[in-house]
């Protein structure tokens, strides 16, 4: 059997950007490239790729996927120089509770993965993968349903994820049917069932579950036109697709709506900012989206894994020891130092 493939983790040399680049990551001293790979395919991923970046506050990450333009990517790379700049805001607890995310494998696979998740009792469940049936989605639902019970018993909760994927119509058709497959474990939310904003308020008004918002936060222009138009009851907030912890926590704060913080399948050092964004949300905390460590076949440091369906505030920093043993691998950090000038000029552009 062949060994699982090891996380790369290795330094972009700052004499090798621009002098407008190196202006841009002013107060960043090291600069580090990863890859790691998944333990599944989500979202038509197979591999995390992303930068480090420390200052004097900590480290930041920056890892957009590769379909984002720099436009777009300049919004994370923001997101890890606030992190390395600015310590993170006062935190109001030394716990988060999260959720354990479900990809789209098998029933049996599902049920062992709420087993193993540690003691979380929220579950978020990917569905309406292209191919994949609403019938096949209700037996996963069905088999989560089974565990959490069985571990958590009424403190179960499940949350559907279908990234836009349904037309209006079939999301009518889908949410009622696969909260039925949940049978008495509460469905908390369906997170974004279809693409445009005005299509959540047409579904928001059509089904008796609650609707969430992702895509339509931190792909939009305008991430507040989700509660003017009624669209949602609850904000998914990513911190690095909106440029920071403050930006995302303004989000939350101005949309006056439930807050949910989740991740954008960072390693371990990017989890532990979002973990400090959502220990700073006001109120009873809802369980955050950001036990997603387990998705990745390693780490860059000791990975965040709950305990007790919960994750410590505290920030992480990248293994020393996996930097000095890693190979340097020059088309990896040739290809991030490219996207990284390409970031930054837009930074430096926005700034004018």
């Amino acid at each position: 059997m062949n060994a699982a493939p090891q996380p790369t983790l290795m330094r972009i040399p700052m004499r090798t950007l621009s002098r407008q680049a190196r202006y841009a990551l002013e107060g960043v001293d090291d600069i580090l490239v990863y890859k790691v790979a998944m333990t599944t395919r989500f979202r038509g991923v197979t591999r995390r790729e992303g930068l480090l970046l420390h200052g004097h506050a900590g480290w930041g990450e920056a890892a957009p996927f590769w379909n984002y333009d720099d436009a777009e990517s300049s919004r994370w790379l923001a997101a890890a120089l606030e992190s390395a700049r600015r310590f993170p805001p006062v935190p109001r607890r030394k716990f988060v509770p999260v959720n354990v995310t479900i990809p789209v494998i098998s029933p049996e696979e599902a049920y062992e993965r709420v087993k193993v998740s540690g003691g979380c009792a929220t579950a978020k469940i990917k569905v309406a993968e292209p191919g994949v049936s609403v019938s096949r989605d209700c037996a996963r639902i069905a088999a989560v349903a089974d565990a959490l019970r069985e571990t958590v018993g009424g403190q179960a909760m499940i949350r559907l994820d279908a990234n836009g994927a349904w037309e209006v119509d079939e999301a009518r058709a889908a949410i009622p049917a696969m909260a039925a497959a949940a049978g008495v474990v509460p469905i908390e939310y369906v997170e974004q069932p279809c693409l445009t904003v005005d299509e959540l308020a047409q579904v928001r008004r059509s089904v008796d579950v609650p609707i969430a918002a992702d895509e339509s936060i931190r792909r939009a222009e305008d991430p507040l036109e989700v509660a003017r138009k009624e669209a949602a009851d609850v904000v998914i907030i990513k911190v690095a697709p909106l440029g920071g912890v403050r930006a995302a926590l303004r989000v939350a704060r101005k949309s006056g709506l439930g807050v949910v913080v989740s991740s954008a399948l960072e390693t371990s050092v990017g989890l532990s900012v979002g973990v400090a964004a959502a220990a700073a949300v006001p109120g009873v905390p809802r369980a955050a989206g950001l036990a997603t460590a387990s998705l990745l076949v390693g780490d860059v440091t000791q990975p965040l894994i709950p305990e007790r369906g919960r994750l410590p505030v505290g920030r992480l920093e990248p293994d020393q020891e996996l930097i000095d043993r890693t190979p340097v691998d020059g088309d990896l950090v040739s290809r991030w130092g490219m996207r990284l000038e390409g970031m930054a000029e837009h930074l430096r552009v926005g700034s004018r």
